[in-house]
């Protein structure tokens, strides 16, 4: 029989940038008793997560929650909104802008991806003025949809979205704006309404720290009149009913209850802290993490210092140094899971995630397995990492720990 819980003693360090782990308060909340999906409990319940969540991307208008991955809600975006055979620009950034990429065609879209050449698109965020241009050129306005990824966690990239809307309104094109921030959301600063998104796509298994099995669609009053008439093909996954039955709390099929019950704790636990302090927290601890690397000697995958990722942080390797034999070694030594390189980088960088849950001495707990695990991949390192990210955190003025009365 599978033994689900191999890890010696201890617990198994969990540093991928997602699924991130998932707090002991979430696990509790999970456990508790399946109700009626159709009862006034489970309304209230529904109720309460539709308007928490709606925080959470900075929104008013609906957020649709599907059962499924980010995957099914990048399909949810894109089949709510558009027809066979329409055109839509969108920006390579990393693995995710392709997958997004490839399962546009698979559906029968046109898209036309745009970005910088080789390596170098996957080290920088979208260029706005890129996507400006394209726009501009399209008089006949064959472009329906402009998609981009905010937070790129295959790079360690988190690209200006509000840039993107400017550009878009600069080129005075009546494109709908898609973006992903499956990896960004409740972890990085976001904001749906203000930076005049259509669509958001996101997942539960990053920021929000529940397992996956929980997407969302946050949608804007263009996308839901695009919805009118788009003739892609969709059941599961149609806007209509959905918004509908949110009205009153419910779903037009059964969702899945205790995922939404770990929806509700992860909300009030990121409330509680407040979401100023959320992003705050994770730009510390990725400054932190930067430091280290620079220390070590190693370069940070991002090129760019004014898009770093507050989710996470990616690490290339030296030449001729296979970055899977490095996270091979630390996981076989340390226990601990780093993220791998993706795509282009496959074999070239991994990436260390300090999102969810994550604290100083996680992160403390974190570097100091990649450096001991450095050295023994026989990395020969400039300095000790260990110390500067400690060095880092310790003059950071933060909140003080609130007591419970």
């Amino acid at each position: 029989m599978l033994k689900l819980d191999f890890h010696p003693a201890g617990r198994h360090f969990l540093q991928i940038p997602g699924p991130s782990p998932v707090p002991d308060r979430i696990l509790r909340a999970m456990s508790y008793p399946t109700i009626d999906h159709r009862g006034p409990e489970f309304g209230a319940l529904g109720l309460k997560v539709l308007s928490g969540i709606q925080k959470i991307f900075k929104t008013t208008q609906p957020v649709i929650i599907y059962p499924a991955s980010g995957t099914g809600a990048w399909e949810a975006a894109l089949s709510n909104t558009l027809s066979p055979g329409d055109t839509v620009l969108m920006y390579e950034t990393g693995h995710f802008a392709t997958l997004w990429k490839k399962m546009a065609e698979a559906l029968g879209l046109k898209p036309e991806f745009i970005g910088l050449p080789g390596i170098e698109g996957w080290r920088r965020g979208v260029q706005a003025d890129a996507i400006e241009a394209r726009l501009r050129a399209d008089t006949a306005h064959v472009i329906k949809a402009v998609c981009v990824v905010h937070n790129e966690t295959s790079t360690g990239v988190t690209s200006n979205i509000a840039e993107v809307r400017k550009a878009i309104d600069a080129a005075g094109h009546p494109a709908l704006l898609l973006v992903d921030t499956i990896s960004g959301l409740a972890a990085a600063d976001y904001r749906h309404d203000e930076w005049g998104v259509d669509v958001t796509v996101s997942g539960s298994q990053k920021g929000l720290m529940l397992p996956p099995g929980i997407s969302f669609n946050a949608v804007s009053k263009k996308a839901i009149a695009a919805s009118k008439h788009a003739k892609l093909p969709r059941a599961f996954w149609d806007w209509t009913d959905i918004i509908e039955m949110n009205k009153t709390g419910y779903w037009p099929y059964t969702p899945n209850t205790n995922l939404l019950y770990g929806l509700h704790e992860a909300l009030d636990m990121i409330l509680d802290e407040g979401l100023d302090n959320v992003f705050a927290r994770h730009q510390r601890l990725a400054t932190a993490c930067r430091a280290a690397v620079t220390a070590w000697g190693l370069e940070v995958q991002c090129a760019d210092p004014a898009v770093y990722s507050p989710i996470l942080t990616g690490v290339m390797t030296p030449e001729g140094i296979d970055a899977d034999v490095v996270r091979k070694t630390i996981y076989e030594r340390f226990n601990m899971s780093l993220g791998t390189g993706l795509g282009k980088m496959k074999g070239r960088m991994f990436r260390i995630g300090h999102l969810g849950e994550a604290n100083d001495l996680s992160l403390m707990a974190t570097l100091a397995g990649c450096e001991m695990g450095l050295k023994l991949a026989g990395i020969k390192l400039a300095g000790s990492g260990v110390t500067a990210a400690m060095d880092f955190l310790a003059e950071q003025k933060i909140p003080p720990l609130k007591i419970a009365a």
